[in-house]
């Protein structure tokens, strides 16, 4: 059974990781989906894999978004709508690594583009796709990726935790205003997940030590996490809204700072994670 059959559904950071996973599962449930990336390399990438897989025009478009800027992401919701006549699922998934290093070293400028993707980027999918579903009148899911960072300390370097945290609360907070429309608000809060973020950065993750960062003695996947964003966007989640789900292996039940790998970056290192925007790194050293 297609869970999502006939539903309209927007993903951001959609070109790859769990936002790639994501609309994959999305389309394969049914829906009608629009991807969203800064990336158009990956973005185009995604469309070929698309079609490889017998996903056509009708079912599935790529557009180039940037979801710290407003005209951006209205244009794809406005997108959503004209191609395939509505939105009834939004997935706010664009992230990046972030800004890294002592907090005595995170320059202004890098803690602001963080909060600009991260947090700010969810609030814009936010009210754009709420405004179109309120308009419609039949409801509507709304996702946003937090993650485990955002719940404790200890989980990742403190400007993306915050900007996670922000995530999870802004996410209780309009659940509460959106429930008269029938409009439910969730977020998950994945823990470490084998994408192509941890590939990025001054110091890339080894994939293989992902298999021991939780209880669980497998590694998290992207699929992993789009299947509780299929949940979450079907009707079998319908009595469920602000919530933040946890999808970690576990990894909260023992305490992120047991996993024995350290987040901060070494002593004078900092700068800023872009992730798989296609737009590169800083790296700053000092001393």
């Amino acid at each position: 059974m297609q869970r999502l059959q006939g539903r309209v559904a927007a993903v951001t950071g959609g070109a790859s990781g769990i936002g790639k996973a994501s609309a994959l599962r999305f389309l394969d449930e049914g829906a009608s989906v629009v991807v969203g990336d800064l990336n158009p390399t990956t973005g185009e990438a995604f469309i070929a894999e698309a079609l490889s897989l017998g996903y056509g025009p009708d079912r599935v478009r790529f557009t180039r978004v940037n979801v710290a800027l407003e005209d951006d992401v209205a244009a794809m919701v406005a997108l959503a709508v004209d191609v395939f006549g509505g939105l009834d699922v939004m997935f706010n998934n664009a992230g990046i690594g972030g800004a890294f290093g002592a907090i005595t070293d995170v320059e202004v400028a890098d803690w602001d583009e963080t909060f600009s993707v991260l947090a700010r980027g969810v609030f814009l999918g936010i009210k754009h796709a709420a405004r179109q579903m309120i308009t419609q009148g039949r409801g509507g899911s709304i996702i946003n990726t937090a993650s485990v960072a955002g719940l404790n300390g200890g989980g990742g370097p403190p400007p993306y935790s915050a900007a996670k945290a922000a995530v999870v609360n802004l996410t209780r907070s309009v659940s509460i205003e959106m429930a008269p429309h029938r409009i439910r608000v969730n977020a998950i809060c994945p823990g470490a997940i084998a994408t192509p973020l941890l590939q990025q950065g001054r110091k890339p993750l080894s994939l293989d030590t992902l298999d021991h960062f939780q209880p669980w003695p497998e590694r998290g996947l992207p699929e992993d996490i789009a299947a509780a964003a299929a949940f979450l966007a079907s009707d079998d989640s319908g009595f469920i809204t602000g919530e933040a789900i946890v999808v970690d292996g576990g990894l909260m039940a023992s305490g992120p700072a047991k996993s024995g790998v350290n987040v901060t970056a070494p002593k004078g290192w900092s700068g800023m994670n872009r992730g798989t925007t296609g737009q590169g790194a800083t790296v700053n050293r000092r001393g």
